[in-house]
């Protein structure tokens, strides 16, 4: 089994389109392709699927020119269901150094995992998350070719699907001190809505935050709304807890989540690359990209608006 994982881990890495450097995000819809197709079989955390998806963007991560945080990029960790036998999951963890001689870290994340193989069905997560991976991989992009004022950690969660464990793993053994993290930004869903809009979440619990995030809603290449972060609306429509944020949260880390509402697409085997809307999805991509340098830009005053 090991030899036949490792075989299918290297013929990804020889599939993938070699991407020279080029505009951050000009990739997108291939990572997303690539991730979500059938033969990944729906990257099931500790699945081979999930080892070809992790090898994927390992890859990238290397095409990107993107260093480790400490001496691999893969972080494992193992968890234990309710019901069945201990989990295996592996973060990815790559780190890119800031310019100033602030002590804080942006953490940017996405969960690459999905729902597997079900009753003979793959679930093949186009959106979620391939599109939130891809996002990431555009931000690290952005970040190489022009370096971040802060150090920035490039985060590509595993076992979102099963309760956020390995955002959970994360800051339960973080690779820097908690308390230097200032942001984590997170992607989950990004490329289709019908409507054109696209969430970012966090500024209701932290007003702090709002004046960066309705500055770059002002001028976004989509409708970027500001929303979905109290219980105003009742709280299955707060997605504080929904994804990997949830976990920074917890430990009191500010957090901002960028996402679509769910459509009717959403955790069935109909998420496919072929269903997303690819205009809507290049400019979510453009828009993350700069919505994150302004947070990047802005981190000192937004741990000082946390007390952190």
């Amino acid at each position: 089994m090991r030899l036949l994982l490792i075989s299918a881990a290297f013929a990804v890495v020889l599939s993938a389109p070699a991407h020279a450097a080029s505009k951050p995000g000009a990739h997108a819809l291939d990572d997303v392709r690539i991730l979500s197709a059938d033969n990944m079989e729906g990257r099931g955390v500790g699945t081979p699927g999930g080892a070809k998806a992790r090898a994927y963007i390992v890859q990238r991560f290397g095409q990107i020119g993107l260093r480790p945080q400490g001496g691999t990029f893969e972080r494992p960790f193992t968890f234990k269901p309710r019901f069945g036998r201990e989990v295996s999951g592996v973060n990815l963890v790559a780190r890119i150094q800031g310019t100033s001689s602030s002590d804080k870290v942006l953490v940017v994340s996405a969960h690459y995992d999905h729902l597997g193989v079900r009753k003979g069905q793959v679930y093949n997560g186009a959106d979620d998350n391939a599109s939130g991976v891809a996002g990431l991989l555009a931000v690290a992009e952005a970040f190489k070719a022009r370096p971040p004022r802060h150090t920035v950690l490039i985060v590509a969660f595993d076992a979102e699907e099963s309760g956020l464990k390995g955002a959970k793993a994360f800051v339960a053994d973080p690779p820097v001190p908690l308390a230097s993290i200032g942001l984590n930004v997170n992607f989950d869903m990004i490329s289709k809505n019908a409507k054109g809009q696209l969430y970012v979440s966090g500024a209701g619990p932290q007003p702090y935050l709002k004046p960066v995030l309705e500055t770059v809603a002002r001028t976004a290449p989509v409708k970027l709304l500001l929303g979905h972060d109290t219980d105003a609306q009742g709280k299955e429509n707060n997605w504080t807890a929904q994804s990997d944020q949830g976990a920074f949260a917890e430990k009191g880390v500010p957090w901002v989540y960028f996402g679509v509402e769910d459509h009717p697409e959403y955790h069935q085997p109909t998420d496919d690359f072929a269903t997303i809307p690819q205009d809507f999805f290049k400019r979510a991509v453009a828009t993350v990209v700069t919505a994150t340098r302004a947070l990047d830009d802005d981190l000192d005053g937004i741990s000082k608006g946390a007390g952190r």
